[in-house]
């Protein structure tokens, strides 16, 4: 098969080339690991949240960013090492550029943001974003690719593609130092089939859908990495492109930098072996270990440094923890990352939206509560205590460490002491967080205003128990500011692209140590257009 251009990976950053692709009339081949059913990849489950720059919707919201504030939360976030030339690159570029080359090609589109900025990833002690800047697409990640898709099928040089799915590249081919194409097997029968293309872009995605892989490139620093981590990434993000890469000389760095989340629970219908959901943790509900003592002395609150949070709770000795809160807290805080539990943001149901916000996501609770294996209830912290119990003895997944009583009456007797001393008292640093995040109306919407957990009149209590679940790698293949791949010489490979979390969202490793939060599926669209304008000759000057 001969094609003028081949993509490799039918996700955002393969899609969003493949648009802008189409207008140059070239003849071009999307081949992709999965099924034509699942045509989009994880972006068309995400939540579509955004980290973007001096944004109209920010300025309507009376936000002064700017990208020289957003560059200086970027460098406090990444902390960037002297060698990551082309990361700080192209974090200079992503600020920069963010309304440009993403806002702005995708409002013509018809996408729009909620109007609302969230603030996210403010960091611990400020180190973190400074501003709101995080913009969640309305009708999530599903309708933004659906809207792509659509595109890519009704254009007008839509006959110049060729779709392969079911298709799993496994190598690239290289003559006289060049590309002249690729590789692989047919995942239905095993047959082998090669691809002639004098360019090729790898969109592959990362290798955070192999949990062993995963392990394997855990950040030694952080200890050994937990015995059970559930799975948030794509099935077929493996690696195998990065072995490609890397097998022609193509240079990999930073594969132990990734952005997983500590509130994973087993999926209640998964798809993949291990799927986990994950969960956007409560502000108000007490983070607590196995053994039921609290994370201290600076407790574990969501919103400020999940890269923190899952260093902290992978190098305790369990590698997993608890989430304790009562039914209040849980039916206004409790929420789902992604496209799956945000119904109402998925479908653009502002009525229903407004009621979840209003009156919480009773639906999405009950669900939780009724069908996930991690979740207990109960009218005292005795028959609570004695549930959590059980189910570790119960579960194959894990057991380790009991759940002593007295552990989480000293917990939740502090706090609850602390709030019936009345909000000039408070010397609790949750209790100060809370007050903090409720100053902005993003977050005040959801956050309770110091719910007692032992409040009577918000029985019954809800134990989440939350394992870290794999999802991002913020590592990858290195690419210039042209998304060209690098050599280990720092020569580029001339014809080799990637993209996406492929290339670490730019520059094998665009985030660092750790991210704003909403700068992936942004950096797919950003690494792609910065690839098709190299390859049309367009490409900006450094």
């Amino acid at each position: 098969m001969r094609f003028d251009l081949a993509i490799i990976g039918g996700g955002l950053a393969g899609i969003s080339a493949a648009i802008e692709l189409l207008d140059q009339g070239l003849k071009i081949a999307i081949i992709d690991r999965d099924s034509e059913q699942n045509f989009g990849g994880l972006a068309m489950k995400s939540l579509g949240g955004m980290t973007l720059v001096d944004t109209p919707v920010q300025r309507l919201n009376r936000i002064h960013d700017s990208p020289e504030i957003a560059l200086r939360d970027w460098h406090s976030c990444a902390q960037f090492s002297a060698d990551d030339q082309w990361p700080r690159r192209w974090a200079e570029l992503y600020v920069n550029r963010s309304v440009d080359d993403i806002y702005n090609w995708l409002k013509p589109r018809g996408i729009k943001f909620f109007p609302v900025p969230h603030w996210v990833e403010r960091g611990e002690f400020g180190d973190g974003n400074s501003l709101p800047r995080y913009h969640i697409i309305w009708g999530t990640g599903r309708h933004l690719m659906l809207t792509l898709i659509n595109e890519l099928k009704d254009h007008v040089n839509s006959r110049n593609i060729t779709y392969l799915f079911d298709h799993k590249v496994e190598s690239l081919l290289i003559n006289n130092q060049s590309i002249c194409g690729l590789r692989g097997t047919q995942e239905k029968n095993g047959q082998a089939f090669e691809v002639e293309a004098a360019i090729v872009l790898v969109a592959s995605g990362g290798i955070n859908g192999d949990i062993e892989r995963v392990k394997q490139e855990w950040d030694q620093t952080w200890g050994a990495p937990p015995e059970h981590i559930l799975n948030g990434a794509h099935q077929y993000a493996d690696g195998t492109l990065h072995d490609a890469v890397k097998h022609i000389d193509g240079k990999v760095t930073h594969l132990h930098q990734m952005w997983n989340y500590a509130a994973g629970i087993h999926h209640p219908q998964p798809n993949i072996p291990g799927e986990g959901l994950s969960l956007i943790p409560p502000k108000s509900a007490l983070w607590l270990d196995a053994t039921g003592k609290r994370f201290g002395p600076l407790p574990l609150v969501t919103g400020f440094d999940t890269h923190n949070i899952c260093k902290r709770i992978a190098r305790d000795r369990y590698g997993y923890s608890w989430q304790l809160m009562n039914w209040k807290i849980a039916l206004k805080e409790i929420a789902v990352s992604g496209a799956e539990a945000n119904t109402a943001f998925r479908d653009r149901r502002i009525i229903q939206l407004a009621r979840d916000i209003l009156l919480g996501n009773r639906k999405l609770l009950e669900y939780l509560v009724n069908e996930c294996e991690d979740v207990v209830t109960g009218n005292s912290l005795e028959e609570l205590v004695e549930k959590m119990n059980a189910l570790n003895a119960s579960s194959q997944t894990v057991g380790r460490g009991t759940v002593e009583v007295e552990n989480i009456k000293q917990a939740v007797q502090h706090y609850d002491a602390q709030i019936e001393l009345g909000e000039e008292f408070h010397n609790d640093d949750q209790l100060r967080r809370i007050a903090q995040v409720r100053h902005w109306r993003g977050d005040r919407s959801r956050t309770c205003k110091f719910e007692k957990i032992l409040a009577k009149k918000s029985m019954p209590l809800v134990a989440f128990r939350e394992f870290i679940v794999s999802r991002k790698s913020m590592g990858g293949i290195q690419t210039d500011l042209e998304s060209r791949v690098l050599s280990n010489s720092g020569q580029v490979i001339p014809g080799l692209y990637a993209a996406g979390e492929a290339a670490g969202f730019g520059g094998g490793g665009i985030n660092g140590l750790k991210s704003l939060e909403g700068t992936f599926i942004s950096n797919c669209i950003l690494n792609a257009r910065m690839a098709v304008r190299s390859i049309t000759g367009q490409a900006l000057t450094p």
